[in-house]
């Protein structure tokens, strides 16, 4: 895994915080699903993340970041669609997200569920726990 900003220019680059249970797992889940090796996965989290002057630790902890090859990022929902329009199983949800309003929604949810991650990731860190699975 690549953690400094010399990327494959050809990829789509995920910026992801390792050091949440609830990311690395969906991460994972990325990871498993990109059959065509078209995602670069980017720990923010790690001591090898170096800032580029276009993201930084904070920004990238905070929010699910990529960057496409042409060099343009984006952020949350708009994000995720990007993510799913290249993994096959998801082309689905990206069609669906390209509804009027649909990415604008998302982004709400999104906004949501940051604002109550600490207690999602409490609840998934204890079901790893009863379950015994890490990921």
């Amino acid at each position: 895994m690549k953690t400094t900003r010399n990327v494959t220019p050809s990829k789509l680059t995920l910026f992801y915080d390792g050091s949440c249970p609830l990311c690395t797992s969906e991460i994972g889940y990325y990871k498993r699903a990109d059959r065509d090796q078209v995602l670069e996965f980017i720990d923010v989290s790690s001591e090898q993340f170096s800032e580029d002057g276009r993201i930084n630790r904070t920004d990238a902890m905070a929010r699910f970041h990529v960057r496409s090859a042409d060099g343009r990022q984006a952020s949350g929902a708009r994000a995720f669609v990007e993510v799913w329009r290249l993994i096959p199983s998801w082309r689905w949800l990206a069609r669906l997200a390209s509804l009027p309003g649909a990415v604008r929604a998302l982004e709400v949810l999104y906004n949501l569920f940051l604002k109550a991650r600490p207690v999602f990731v409490s609840g998934f860190s204890k079901l790893q726990e009863v379950t015994g699975r890490t990921s």
